[in-house]
């Protein structure tokens, strides 16, 4: 509930000589700071679905018992300055507004000239004052001019009954055509002119408990003259009220009958006048000083009254059952201890804090007693009948004292400081204690009770001899005035107890936060918790009605208990009516029940307390999807928004507690569960998928039930892309898309497996390449010829040593060739054998040398074969072996990174040069050498991502001085291990 102010008013009762005391009544004030829309407001009404409407001068507001949604120019009115409201039979809120063009709420829209065209009419700058409707529910107003506009849901027309003048009485006279939308009429005089056999009486000629007269003036029109109320029909006039006879000297402005209750609203105050009807003669006013313009009684029995200038008033039904007493209204302050009402005298006893005693008799004014307080603290804390007396035990904090009703003030009887509980036995003698004594009586005999060591809380006589104790640590028996033992049958009585109640053979045990213990012979037979049955586990008093009902005083209200048979008939607490939760105090008399409280006492009758189970009204309130927002309905549909969410914001019509009401819904279509509970008024659904939903809101209040559910039917349309079609579509090319997939990696497979087939053909042909190039037919020759030259010289033993490190060669060379890959120890190894056949067949014409990284020794090196043999053999024969006087030849090793740097260096003729003098065979036969050893590297890299090289430099041509001579280089990839 936002920010409802509790306000409690006088009722006091101002008719003539009757006097009485002056009761309470809790009423609720709404203003601009709870979302009204003005502090001024002119009249209210409820519409078909149970909102109130306040018209103001900036707005019309709508309320459900929570919030106010306002309404104004940009929401649909004509104009902001709303002067009345009429609710017609068709469910329409039709705005009476001060430029005189109409307008009227339906469905959740304000309805205008400007979007419907129907209510289109020319005003006259005339506003209207007065609505009616006929039996085929169109709509007659009368305006200020006296001109009468009909409005037939087709169009409105304007003098429709002609251009004379007419007045309200006219209207009101045609009472079998016309049915006004209002129940009173400030009118200046009551004579109608155009009804000369209308009998106009003075007084009445009937008392208002005539049953006949009482339905007459419920039934039809009052008229408002003055001070005057009047029951109107064409065939007479009579006065019921006349507010000067009761003393009401300023005129009616408003009045409003509710059961046997009669209202009265005037510019100065709010009077009510309970059971009228029935011949009741007590005025009671309330809201002084305020300017009352309407007083509105909605379908659940709540009053609102409408002011000038301090918003609305609201009296919930249930207030009505309940009479209140603070320091408002008759009372010291609004701190009340204790209550007893004497059944002997009907006198009301009500003890304050700082000693109050005030003693209120039926129908006249309290009396106060200020009891000593000399002793500092002293709270009138219990009061208790004296047996077979007229008199009466008062308990403060320090003292006892007696009082007879009708004699002197209280007297002490004696002196007790920090005084817990007392209690009359049987026999009717008074036991009192303090925190550590007993008092058996007022004698002056005591028992110290210290050596307990505990402080003592309450007792309960069992008979003239025997009691029970409460105390901090547990329960204590005593007789007489033996020092009580601690009671130890039951572990759970070994805490600290509040109050006790001896009844019938039963000790019922009140704990500081324990609930309610029952003991039968020192046994627990039973126990109330707040979990199970207790409104709170915390009890402050006990007090049993002598009639089979015990009644529990918490900090949560109240729990009555059936002593007979143990069980709880119910809980009363603030949201029943009562003024506080905080209880300290009970009694009874008859049917009514006194309950004292921390914010004072009330009464009520305990049989007749009112329990409203009528489940409030759901409604919804917007549609929210995406972006967007909607108007409710009962069927929303929409297409599908990505990544959009859903919500429906609803609330309850409860005007009782709203603040209580919890709320249902269900998106399951599971009606028997699937409910979700809830207090927000909002129902989210992020990403809501395509499809068909029902969700269901409903909702209960403090006691009742759950409402019928407001049904919202929802369909959520798929986009293209979601139809069933698209997704069969999409489904085939995802499949398709796969088999694609998977075709093109089988081809990437086999593609793969032919390049390798084709990468291991093409190895094996350029492996056959380099073995027919190692294996020149020249250099075979011409290794022959040095044999056969060494064999005719007579040279046997050098020319069997030149045939075995050929022979040799050869079979190293037809190895090699069959490998991928070949240690760089055999490599060297294999070349220099290749180098020394050379040099022995050029007659040692050359010297050479091969120099090999000191990194290089550190690894096994692999390298492919046979890629160095052949531009050695370049760099001997077309380079040192046709130059004239020795040569020299350098072959270096060295690591770049993951490559083999290998260069071979002559000081031959140059490579330019041999070219020059080569045959047509010879430069065919080195041109496809090298070029296989540059194929081969361009395999080795398209196989493992190596990068090889072969680069043949001319040194006199490439700046290396005079020099002659060539230098190949060549980085092979390898293969490194340690």
């Amino acid at each position: 509930m936002q920010a409802i102010r509790y306000i409690f008013l006088l009722m006091a009762c101002l008719a003539g000589s009757l006097t009485g005391f002056a009761q309470g009544l809790v009423i609720r004030n709404y203003n601009v700071k709870d979302g009204l829309a003005n502090a001024t407001v002119y009249s209210a009404v409820q519409d078909a679905e149970g909102f109130i409407w306040f018209a103001t001068p900036t707005g019309a507001s709508k309320f459900d018992g929570k919030r106010f949604r306002n309404y104004t120019k940009k929401d649909g009115l004509t104009d902001n300055d709303v002067l009345k409201l009429a609710s017609d039979s068709r469910g329409r809120i039709w705005f009476l507004t001060s430029n005189g063009k109409l307008s009227f709420y339906q469905n959740h829209l304000v309805h205008n000239e400007e979007q419907d065209s129907t209510l289109r009419y020319n005003s006259r700058s005339h506003y209207v004052q007065y609505a009616f409707e006929d039996r085929a529910r169109t709509i007659w107003f009368l305006n200020s001019a006296g001109r009468i506009i009909q409005y037939n849901g087709k169009k409105t027309t304007y003098d429709k009954l002609g251009p004379s003048s007419m007045d309200v009485l006219s209207l009101l006279g045609k009472d079998s055509v016309f049915h006004p939308l209002q129940r009173y009429f400030n009118l200046p005089g009551v004579k109608d002119s155009n009804n000369v056999s209308q009998k106009i009486f003075l007084t009445s000629p009937f008392s208002t408990g005539n049953q006949r007269f009482n339905d007459r003036i419920r039934n039809n029109p009052v008229v408002i003259t003055g001070n005057t109320l009047y029951s109107y029909t064409p065939q007479d006039i009579m006065p019921f009220f006349s507010g000067t006879e009761w003393g009401i000297r300023e005129e009616v402005s408003s009045m409003s009958i509710d059961g046997e209750n009669l209202w009265i609203g005037t510019p100065r105050a709010l009077y009510l006048i309970r059971n009228f009807f029935q011949g009741e003669r007590v005025l009671s006013k309330l809201l002084n000083n305020h300017a009352i313009t309407s007083i509105l009684h909605d379908r659940d029995g709540n009053t609102w009254i409408t002011t000038l200038g301090d918003g609305v008033y609201h009296i919930p039904f249930k207030h009505f059952y309940f009479a209140y007493l603070d320091n408002t209204n008759g009372l010291y302050s609004h701190s009340v201890y204790s209550v007893f009402k004497d059944k002997r005298n009907g006198l009301l006893y009500i003890g304050e804090n700082a000693g109050m005693l005030n003693v209120m008799p039926p129908g006249g004014n309290i009396r106060r007693y200020e009891l000593d307080s000399t002793g500092g603290r002293n709270s009138v804390l219990g009061i208790m009948a004296m047996p077979n007396t007229n008199e009466l035990v008062i308990a403060t904090d320090n003292t006892i004292f007696n009082y007879a009703a009708g004699g002197p003030p209280p007297k002490p009887v004696l002196r007790m400081r920090n005084i817990r509980d007392m209690d009359f036995t049987p026999g009717g003698k008074l036991r009192v204690v303090s925190r550590n004594r007993l008092a058996l009586g007022t004698d002056g005999r005591m028992v110290d009770l210290s050596a307990l060591e505990t402080q003592v809380s309450s007792i309960a006589s069992v008979d003239d001899s025997s009691y029970y104790l409460g105390t901090g640590s547990g329960l204590f028996f005593g007789r007489n005035s033996h020092l009580p033992v601690h009671v130890q049958d039951d572990p759970r009585m070994a805490q600290s107890i509040k109050d006790l109640e001896w009844i019938n053979g039963y000790l019922w045990v009140g704990t500081s936060d324990q609930g309610i213990f029952v003991l039968k012979d020192n046994q627990v037979v039973r126990h109330f918790r707040a979990g199970e049955d207790l409104v709170s586990d915390i009890c402050q008093q006990l007090y049993y009605d002598g009639n089979g009902r015990l009644y529990v005083a918490t900090n949560r209200g109240v729990s009555i208990i059936d002593t007979r048979t143990r069980t709880l008939l119910r809980n009363l607490t603030s949201n029943d009516g009562l003024m506080s939760d905080d209880i300290r105090g009970i009694s009874h008399a008859g049917d009514t029940l006194y309950v004292a409280t921390s914010n004072g006492l009330c009464y009520f009758s305990r049989d007749h307390i009112p329990v409203d189970t009528v489940p409030p009204t759901v409604y919804l309130n917007a549609i929210r999807y995406g972006d967007s927002t909607w108007l409710p309905r009962p069927y929303f549909q929409h297409i599908y928004e990505r990544n959009s969410t859903f919500e429906v914001e609803f609330g309850a019509i409860a005007f009782d507690l709203p603040e209580l009401v919890e709320y249902q819904y269900n998106f399951s279509n599971d009606t028997t569960g699937g409910w979700v509970t809830t207090m927000s008024t909002i129902v989210p659904y992020p990403k809501l998928q395509p499809g068909d939903y029902t969700l269901l809101i409903r909702a209960r209040k403090y006691k009742s039930g759950w409402s019928k559910p407001v049904v919202l039917r929802i369909s959520v349309l798929p986009r293209w892309y979601q139809e069933w079609w698209a997704r069969g579509i999409l489904v085939l090319l995802g499949i398709l898309a796969i088999l694609l997939i998977l075709r093109y990696i089988v081809s990437r497979i086999k593609g793969g497996e032919r390049r390798k087939t084709e990468y291991n053909r093409r190895i094996a042909e350029l492996e056959a390449k380099a073995l027919t190039n190692q294996m020149n037919p020249h250099f075979i020759f011409n290794s022959l010829n040095s044999v056969q030259h060494l064999i005719l010289e007579k040279e046997e033993k050098q020319a069997l040593n030149f045939l075995a490190d050929f022979a040799t060669l050869m079979r190293q060379m037809l190895n090699n060739s069959r490998k991928s890959y070949l240690s760089l120890e055999d490599e060297v190894a294999f070349l220099t054998r290749y180098i020394e056949l050379e040099k022995i067949r050029f007659a040692n014409s050359f010297e050479y040398k091969v120099e090999m990284s000191q990194e290089l020794k550190e690894y096994t090196i692999y390298i492919p074969p046979m890629l160095i043999q052949p531009i050695l053999e370049n760099a001997i024969k077309h380079g040192l072996a046709p130059k004239n006087g020795s040569g020299h030849l350098l072959v270096r090793l060295e690591m770049q990174g993951d490559l083999l740097y290998c260069a071979v260096d002559d000081d031959g003729i140059g490579w330019e040069h041999a070219n020059s003098i080569k045959t047509g065979k010879l430069t065919k036969h080195e041109s496809t050498a090298l070029s296989v050893i540059r194929e081969r590297l361009q395999i080795i890299k398209s196989f493992n991502g190596s990068v090889g090289k072969l680069e043949i430099i001319d040194k006199f041509n490439s700046g290396f001085g005079n020099k002659a001579g060539t230098l190949v280089e060549i980085l092979i990839p390898i293969v490194k291990m340690l």
